[in-house]
Protein backbone atom coordinates (compact mmCIF):
# COMPACT_ATOMS: atom_id res chain seq x y z
CA UNK A 1 0.00 0.00 0.00
CA UNK A 2 3.06 2.37 1.05
CA UNK A 3 4.13 2.37 -2.64
CA UNK A 4 1.00 2.56 -4.09
CA UNK A 5 0.37 5.88 -2.35
CA UNK A 6 3.78 6.69 -3.16
CA UNK A 7 3.32 6.37 -7.20
CA UNK A 8 -0.34 7.88 -7.20
CA UNK A 9 1.72 11.09 -4.94
CA UNK A 10 4.13 11.33 -7.63
CA UNK A 11 2.00 10.82 -10.43
CA UNK A 12 -0.31 13.73 -9.06
CA UNK A 13 2.82 15.99 -8.67
CA UNK A 14 2.13 15.80 -4.81
CA UNK A 15 4.85 16.59 -2.46
CA UNK A 16 4.57 15.02 0.99
CA UNK A 17 2.90 18.56 2.26
CA UNK A 18 1.03 18.23 0.35
CA UNK A 19 -1.09 15.30 0.14
CA UNK A 20 -0.73 15.87 4.10
CA UNK A 21 -2.65 19.22 3.24
CA UNK A 22 -4.86 17.83 1.20
CA UNK A 23 -5.65 14.66 3.44
CA UNK A 24 -5.83 16.13 6.55
CA UNK A 25 -3.03 14.71 8.06
CA UNK A 26 0.68 15.51 9.34
CA UNK A 27 3.73 14.57 6.75
CA UNK A 28 5.16 12.24 8.82
CA UNK A 29 2.26 10.43 9.00
CA UNK A 30 2.38 10.50 4.73
CA UNK A 31 6.04 9.55 5.52
CA UNK A 32 5.57 6.38 7.27
CA UNK A 33 2.44 5.27 5.27
CA UNK A 34 4.65 5.21 1.84
CA UNK A 35 7.68 3.85 4.21
CA UNK A 36 7.18 1.60 7.11
CA UNK A 37 5.48 -2.47 6.38
CA UNK A 38 3.02 -2.83 6.60
CA UNK A 39 0.84 0.43 7.26
CA UNK A 40 -1.67 0.38 9.37
CA UNK A 41 -3.89 3.45 8.43
CA UNK A 42 -7.44 4.21 9.71
CA UNK A 43 -10.16 3.89 7.94
CA UNK A 44 -11.07 7.71 8.13
CA UNK A 45 -7.48 8.27 7.05
CA UNK A 46 -7.28 5.92 4.18
CA UNK A 47 -10.47 7.12 2.73
CA UNK A 48 -9.35 10.65 3.29
CA UNK A 49 -5.71 10.23 1.75
CA UNK A 50 -7.92 8.05 -1.04
CA UNK A 51 -9.96 11.05 -1.54
CA UNK A 52 -6.76 13.71 -1.97
CA UNK A 53 -5.26 11.14 -4.43
CA UNK A 54 -8.63 10.98 -6.63
CA UNK A 55 -9.13 7.31 -5.66
CA UNK A 56 -10.58 4.78 -3.79
CA UNK A 57 -9.32 3.25 -0.54
CA UNK A 58 -10.43 -0.46 -2.45
CA UNK A 59 -7.66 0.69 -4.96
CA UNK A 60 -5.31 1.87 -1.67
CA UNK A 61 -6.13 -1.52 -0.14
CA UNK A 62 -5.14 -3.80 -3.44
CA UNK A 63 -9.02 -4.85 -4.10
CA UNK A 64 -8.05 -6.63 -7.26
CA UNK A 65 -10.44 -5.63 -10.28
CA UNK A 66 -11.56 -9.12 -11.95
CA UNK A 67 -14.26 -8.17 -14.31
CA UNK A 68 -14.99 -5.78 -17.39
CA UNK A 69 -17.70 -4.18 -15.59
CA UNK A 70 -15.89 -2.91 -12.54
CA UNK A 71 -15.05 0.82 -13.45
CA UNK A 72 -12.32 2.79 -13.32
CA UNK A 73 -10.87 4.92 -9.90
CA UNK A 74 -12.16 8.01 -11.25
CA UNK A 75 -15.53 6.79 -11.87
CA UNK A 76 -15.64 5.19 -8.82
CA UNK A 77 -15.58 8.64 -7.32
CA UNK A 78 -17.39 10.30 -9.65
CA UNK A 79 -20.42 8.15 -8.91
CA UNK A 80 -20.06 8.69 -5.24
CA UNK A 81 -19.83 12.22 -5.19
CA UNK A 82 -22.93 12.02 -7.87
CA UNK A 83 -24.41 9.81 -5.03
CA UNK A 84 -24.36 12.18 -2.61
CA UNK A 85 -25.88 15.46 -4.77
CA UNK A 86 -29.56 16.63 -3.93
CA UNK A 87 -32.02 14.81 -6.44
CA UNK A 88 -32.27 18.38 -8.49
CA UNK A 89 -28.61 18.53 -9.32
CA UNK A 90 -28.14 14.73 -9.93
CA UNK A 91 -31.74 15.62 -12.70
CA UNK A 92 -29.34 18.57 -13.95
CA UNK A 93 -26.59 16.40 -14.59
CA UNK A 94 -28.68 13.87 -16.51
CA UNK A 95 -29.77 16.12 -18.71
CA UNK A 96 -26.57 17.84 -19.69
CA UNK A 97 -25.53 14.70 -20.41
CA UNK A 98 -28.17 13.58 -22.53
CA UNK A 99 -27.49 17.06 -24.41
CA UNK A 100 -23.56 16.38 -24.60
CA UNK A 101 -24.60 12.51 -25.94
CA UNK A 102 -26.63 13.66 -28.68
CA UNK A 103 -24.00 15.95 -30.26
Amino acid sequence: MGELIRALRKERRLTLDGLAQASGSSKSYIWELENKAPPRPSAEKLSQIAAALGTTVDVLIGTPINTQDDLAPEDKVFFRKYVGLPDKDKVRLRKMLDLWDDE
